[in-house]
């Protein structure tokens, strides 16, 4: 079903609905409008109603949450536009806020800072102005349409939602396809060979990998295809301490070594040199 109005409830924004609205703006390109539904809007499959109307009926185009039990699952208008879209598990898998965002819409802040193991006043402290901004100009609308800043921001930030929860899945199964563990010394190392063509940021869902395969806590370092050159980048993985790559900044092939020590650059290309640059870094 092609939509071609978007509404929500009018007053107070928050990200829930902004980002469902975002999402959905990104795959329309239809107005936002922000106002009470009436039974209309809430029957027509065209208008998505979102966040509002005590209706959850995708086939209706109808995204509330407000209606389910008081013991239902956390989840929130975005989660319900996601299941609609059939990403919503890979989000939850990829996006490490988004439970976070589903838990603060649906239990507030002070339940939410207990589940994450901080005070409130911590949780407080990693607002963003960019989060106070956009939904307080949000909030401040009655209708958006294409071609408004607002409205392009909101697409763009539902455009980079979407690639990034579908590219990611992708990325996995190349990283899967192609990465393999080293053994050096004491240590595991997860090696990215460069392959042709390569993706655009070689380093990108490592990391993520790592943790799809239960090895994130044995890997302590990275070894990637350098988008600037030929050679490789080498960082420790999750800051583990036995890799300093200060260890090796004298080296004829290293053209970088950051003070801190947890990320390196060479120009090596073949695997025992690169072996041998880990071994030298490593901590005794």
């Amino acid at each position: 079903m092609k939509i071609t109005r978007i509404l929500t409830h009018p007053g107070g924004a928050h990200k829930d609905e902004f980002l469902a609205c975002c999402v959905l703006a990104a795959i329309h390109g239809c107005e936002i409008q922000r106002c009470e539904p009436e039974q209309a809007d809430l029957d027509d499959e065209s208008t998505a109603v979102v966040d509002v109307g005590g209706e959850h009926d995708p086939e209706r185009s109808n995204f509330d949450h407000h209606q389910f039990p008081r013991d239902h699952e956390p989840i929130c208008a975005l989660s319900l536009v996601l299941m609609d879209l059939g990403i919503y598990e890979d989000a939850r898998n990829f996006c490490d806020w988004l439970e976070t965002a589903e838990r603060f819409d649906v239990t507030g802040p002070i339940s939410t800072a207990k589940w994450l193991g901080m005070e409130r006043e911590a949780l407080a402290r990693l607002v963003s102005p960019i989060d106070i901004t956009l939904l307080r100009r949000f909030a401040k609308t009655s209708s958006l349409g294409a071609g408004e800043p607002l409205y392009e921001v909101m697409r763009w930030v539902g455009e980079d939602i979407l690639e990034f929860v579908q590219s990611l899945k992708k990325r996995l199964e190349f990283v899967a396809a192609n990465a393999v563990i080293w053994e050096v010394g004491e240590l595991k190392v997860l090696f990215m060979p460069r392959t042709d063509p390569m993706p655009e940021e070689a380093s990108a869902g490592l990391g993520r990998y790592l943790e799809s395969i239960g090895m994130d806590k044995e890997v302590a370092g990275m070894v990637y295809p350098d988008r600037r050159g030929s050679g490789y980048g080498l960082s420790r993985f999750n800051d583990d301490p036995r890799l300093d790559f200060n260890r090796i900044e004298t080296e004829e092939d290293v053209h970088f070594a950051h003070a801190r020590g947890f990320v390196a650059k060479t120009s090596a290309s073949a695997e025992g040199r690169l072996r041998e640059l880990l071994a030298l870094a490593e901590v005794g």
